[in-house]
């Protein structure tokens, strides 16, 4: 479970969940990318498929409890969102946390 301060991320998804343009694939090597499952990735291949704002990896409820449903094989930006930094508080921002 990730801690900063008082962010619990699986307790909140705001990150995976306040933009569709935000999980795109950028720095990933071609093999990392084959890693994630074809059904999480958007129909350009450009990165993560969403479902409206949120990214359809993510499980759960949006500042109840979440998961990654491919968080061994995430790319690249998700594993640079640090808890607590500016993205981090745009996103919980949106939501009002």
């Amino acid at each position: 479970m990730a801690f900063v301060g008082e962010i619990d991320c699986q307790s909140c998804g705001a990150c995976c969940s306040y933009s569709s343009e935000w999980p795109r694939f950028t720095t990933e090597a071609d093999d990392d990318l084959d890693l994630v499952p074809v059904y999480y990735v958007a129909a350009d291949q450009g990165g993560m498929r969403c479902e409206g704002s949120r990214c359809s990896a993510l499980a759960g409820e949006v500042g109840v409890s979440t998961a990654c449903l491919v968080y061994e094989v995430r790319p690249d930006v998700c594993r640079a969102c640090v808890p607590g930094d500016g993205a981090c508080q745009t996103a919980r921002a949106r939501f009002g946390f």
